[in-house]
């Protein structure tokens, strides 16, 4: 029996979900710019209810650029089916909508992005719905979690800001036989970086905002998955209308087009970084699965490809000495975001979590000298020598 090779990551991203033989001859997706779709004849009718591909009706349902990259992220993640939406947060909460009644239970990881365990807890429980937070890495926990109503499981790989590693062989193994739906937030990781539903994972989820947009240009969310679980997703989408435009999904299949020539730069930058800043005086401690110092280093390495662009660090003293710190940088932007082209820098106490008061934020991990580096794909040496020049203020003021 003949057997076919796996195309490569690029040459996936280019060719993926494009139709070559459309009536214009482009060779780039058109953007098809409409939000009503007419019919020509009964005939279409007739073939839009039999369920016919190429056949569209309404914006909010569907359209031909969206479908383009659809196929695309499906088949770069090598999942049965993709499903698009207007940010990575209508993402998540829809998924939760669409596969949760009331009565029923979920369990989620204390680390997960603060707006999806703000409305885990906040905005689940007003329809019935409990969740439990557990200690992420705590696989006894999670165990004891479970009930007989628990429906879903929800997780994050890596996690913000610390940047921790779900061992997700050891996750599936607690839910094998069970009728628990398994979604985790791939977005820190990527396709390129780890697969989670080679592993069993049942739905992942990415912010397509971050690497897979990769240019700070659009907002955009996927979930990913085999059909059964999809389809009912996609249909509640329909009707919560949290659809994506267009322009986004043009601009999301043009940047997905460079993809691994970026994420190759992303992992490779982001590794030196992590090694020069343990070098340096004024860095007390840093948080990058790369590095042999992190506490899930060895699971990192053996299910991950790369460890992505995102590099956390601390310094010592009060968050007025971190804050002068990111503002002496000249090449890199502070920004709450990551995974675009231009490096960004944030520090979360003072950004993320400036409505919490000091000692709310350091019972969730979040100290004065925490500084979260997201890694773009500028020169390498320049993005050290701004970093090095920045950070003098530290070593002046007393770091390590």
């Amino acid at each position: 029996m003949k057997t076919y090779r796996r195309r490569g990551t690029s040459t996936t991203v280019v060719h993926a979900g494009e139709d070559r033989t459309n009536e214009y001859g482009a060779i780039t997706t058109p953007i098809v710019q409409a939000s009503t779709f007419i019919f020509r004849n009964a005939d279409e009718i007739r073939k839009l209810k039999a369920g016919a591909k190429d056949r569209y009706e309404y914006g909010r349902y569907g359209h031909p650029t969206q479908a383009a990259a659809e196929a695309k992220l499906a088949a770069l993640e090598g999942a049965e089916d993709a499903v698009l939406f207007s940010s990575g947060m209508s993402a998540i909460t829809t998924t939760l909508y669409a596969m949760l009644r009331t009565g029923d239970h979920v369990i989620i990881t204390d680390d997960a992005y603060k707006r999806t365990l703000d409305f885990c807890k906040a905005c689940l429980p007003r329809f019935g719905i409990e969740a439990t937070v557990v200690r992420m890495g705590n696989y006894g926990a999670i165990r004891r979690a479970v009930r007989k109503n628990t429906r879903l499981f929800l997780s994050e790989s890596p996690t913000n800001p610390y940047l921790n590693i779900m061992d997700l062989e050891r996750l599936m193994a607690i839910f094998r036989g069970t009728r628990v739906t398994v979604i985790s937030d791939s977005t820190f990781a990527t396709p390129f970086n780890q697969r989670p539903l080679e592993y069993g994972v049942h739905l992942v989820i990415h912010s397509a905002t971050k690497y897979l947009g990769g240019h700070n240009d659009l907002l955009a969310g996927v979930v990913l998955g085999k059909k059964k679980l999809t389809e009912p997703i996609r249909e509640y989408l329909k009707i919560t209308g949290g659809c994506i435009d267009p322009n986004s999904s043009y601009l999301l299949i043009r940047g997905l087009k460079t993809f691994e020539l970026r994420m190759r730069r992303h992992n490779e930058s982001a590794q030196a970084i992590a090694e020069w800043l343990e070098r340096h005086p004024a860095v007390k401690r840093v948080y990058y699965p790369g590095l042999p110092s992190h506490p899930h280093h060895d699971v990192a390495k053996r299910q991950m490809r790369g460890y992505g662009g995102v590099v956390t660090f601390e310094i010592g003293g009060t968050t007025d000495d971190a804050v002068r710190v990111l503002s002496r940088l000249r090449l890199l932007s502070i920004g709450p975001s990551l995974g675009g082209v231009e490096s960004l820098i944030t520090h979360p106490a003072t950004i993320s979590y400036y409505r919490c008061t000091r000692p709310e934020r350091l019972r969730l991990g979040i100290k004065d000298g925490l500084i979260r580096l997201a890694v773009g794909i500028e020169n390498v040496e320049d993005l050290i020598a701004d970093l090095d020049q920045a950070l003098t203020v530290a070593c002046v003021g007393g770091g390590r």
